[in-house]
C-alpha cells in the first residue's frame, strides 16, 4: 500500500477546528504509538503546529482496513477524530490526503515554507524535524518515511540557500508587530507583555525591540527560558502567577504556549481594565488551541487578534518571497525526482543481491571443481584454463537461453535490452554462433 498523508491545516480549517486536532507535545509519544497499533500502520509521523495537523502514515500487512489505500485512510481519519473525541462528520470537509509523490512534494512544499501562512517563514521547518524526532523516539519511524524526511531536508535548507524565499521578515510574529505598530503611534512609549518563552515568542521580542519598545515581560511556567531571553535582549522575567499584575502595565500583550487551556479569561481582563482606567490593551493569540478565551475580544478597548487574523497584515513584503516560491517550486520538483530515482534504485537492490548470489554460486562450485583437479596432479595451467572456461559458460548459459528465446519469439526491444545491460556492440560480421544447450551437455 502506498504512503499516504492525512491533514488540516489553515487553507482548509478555522483556528476553532485546529485547535481541537491539536496535539500536546507532552501526548504525542502516546499518540504515535496509539495510533500505529490501532490502524495497523508500520510508520507515522504526526506533524501538530498552530496552522496544521498532518499525519504521515506508512500502511502495514496488518492493516486493520485489509488492502485498501481509501479504508485505510478512513481509519486514520476515524482514529483522528475519536483521539480528540469529536465525530468524524466534524473532520469531513476540513481533511485532504495526499499519496506517494504527491505526498512527498507537499511536504517538500511545508518544509520550505510554501505551504505556510506567512510564505516563507522558517520555523516550519524546525518543526517538521521535531516531529520527525518524535516519531524516532517513538519507534514509529521507519525506513520509508525516514527517506521521505530525510531528502526533505536536504531540498529544504537548498531552498533557504539558494533562494531569497526568507530574506523578507514576513512572520506571524513580525505581523504582530505590525499591526502593533498601526494601532500606538509610538511603540517606544508602550510595555509588552509576552506569554511563553518559546521560539515565536523570541520572534516578536526580537521585532518589538526593533520597533523600539524597550519595556517587554516575559511570563512563562518556569524562569529558566525567561531568563535566557533576559540574558539575551534585556527582558524582564516573571512567572504566570505574575501575569495579573503584569496585564495592568501592559499595553502590548503577546501569547503563544503549548497549553490546552486558555491562561487569560474574560474575567481577568476585565479586572486589569478597571485598574487601567480602560487604556486600551492589543492582544495577539499565537496559539492554537488558544491562549486567551475568545470572550476577551467582545471587551471595550481590547483589541484581540487570532493567527488567523493576522493573515490580513502581511500580504507587504511578498512579493520577493512569491517571485522566490517560483524558484523553490523548481527546486523541490527535483527533489521529488531524486526521490523517485532512490526508491527505483531501491528497487533492484533485492534483484542484484540475487544476481550476485547466484554468480558467487557458480564461482563457489567450479572453484571446488578446480581445486579438485589440481589435488589429483593436474597442470595447473590446465586446471586454469578449465575454470575460466567452465566460469564463463556458466555464466552465460541462462543469458544466452533467454536471449534466443526471445529472439525466436520477436521480442527485439529485450535484444536491445541485454546490448545496452552487457555493453555490446552491434556487429554485422558473421560470428560463429553460440548454443547453450551444447555447451551444457559439454560441462555436465
Amino acid at each position: 500500500m502506498a504512503t499516504f498523508l492525512l491533514g488540516i491545516n489553515h487553507n482548509t480549517a478555522s483556528v476553532d477546528v485546529r485547535e481541537k486536532v491539536a496535539f500536546a507535545p507532552e501526548k504525542m509519544h502516546d499518540a504515535l504509538q496509539q495510533a500505529c497499533a490501532d490502524i495497523g500502520l508500520d510508520e507515522m509521523v504526526i506533524v501538530s503546529t498552530c496552522n496544521r495537523t498532518e499525519l504521515y502514515c506508512e500502511p502495514g500487512e496488518g492493516s486493520a482496513a485489509g488492502d485498501s489505500n481509501e479504508l485505510v485512510q478512513d481509519h486514520v481519519q476515524n482514529w483522528l477524530a475519536t483521539y480528540h473525541q469529536l465525530l468524524p462528520e466534524n473532520l469531513q470537509d476540513c481533511v485532504y490526503v495526499y499519496k506517494e509523490n504527491d505526498a512527498v512534494r507537499h511536504v517538500m512544499k511545508v518544509a520550505s515554507g510554501l505551504d505556510s501562512m506567512v510564505l516563507g517563514e522558517p520555523q516550519i521547518l524546525g518543526q517538521l524535524k521535531s516531529a520527525y524526532a518524535v516519531a524516532r523516539e517513538a519507534g514509529t519511524l521507519g525506513s520509508n518515511l525516514s527517506r521521505i524526511f530525510e531528502e526533505t531536508f536536504a531540498v529544504a535548507k537548498q531552498v533557504r540557500t539558494d533562494t531569497a524565499i526568507g530574506e523578507n521578515p514576513v512572520s506571524v510574529a513580525f505581523a504582530a508587530v505590525t499591526l502593533a505598530q498601526h494601532i500606538f503611534s509610538d511603540l517606544s512609549q508602550a510595555n509588552a507583555l509576552m506569554i511563553g518563552a518559546g521560539r515565536t515568542i523570541e520572534l516578536v521580542v526580537q521585532h518589538l525591540r526593533n520597533a523600539g519598545v524597550k519595556n517587554v515581560a516575559v511570563a512563562n511556567r518556569t524562569l529558566e527560558r525567561a531568563l535566557e531571553l533576559k540574558e539575551k535582549y534585556g527582558v524582564s522575567e516573571v512567572l504566570f502567577s505574575d501575569i495579573p499584575e503584569q496585564l495592568e502595565k501592559a499595553d502590548i500583550v503577546v501569547s503563544s504556549t503549548a497549553s490546552q487551556l486558555p491562561i487569560l479569561g474574560k474575567g481577568a481582563v476585565e479586572r486589569a481594565l478597571k485598574t487601567r482606567k480602560h487604556k486600551p490593551i492589543f492582544m495577539v493569540d499565537l496559539a492554537v488551541p488558544r491562549d486567551i478565551e475568545p470572550e476577551v475580544g467582545e471587551l471595550e478597548d481590547i483589541y484581540l487578534y487570532s493567527v488567523d487574523d493576522l493573515s490580513q497584515v502581511i500580504d507587504k513584503n511578498l512579493k520577493s518571497r512569491q517571485d522566490a516560491a517560483r524558484e523553490a517550486e523548481k527546486l523541490i520538483e527535483q527533489g521529488v525526482e531524486n526521490y523517485q530515482e532512490k526508491q527505483r534504485t531501491l528497487g533492484i537492490v533485492s534483484t542484484l543481491k540475487n544476481f550476485r548470489q547466484k554468480a558467487e554460486q557458480i564461482r563457489d562450485t567450479e572453484l571446488e571443481k578446480a581445486l579438485k583437479l589440481l589435488e589429483k596432479g593436474e597442470e595447473p595451467e590446465k586446471a586454469m584454463a578449465n575454470l575460466a572456461r567452465l566460469l564463463t559458460n556458466k555464466l552465460i548459459h541462462a543469458p544466452s537461453v533467454q536471449m534466443k528465446k526471445a529472439s525466436a519469439d520477436g521480442r527485439s526491444e529485450l535484444i536491445d535490452l541485454a546490448e545496452e545491460l552487457f555493453e555490446l556492440e552491434a556487429s554485422n560480421e558473421e560470428v560463429n554462433e553460440f548454443d547453450p544447450e551444447d555447451e551444457k551437455h559439454k560441462n555436465n
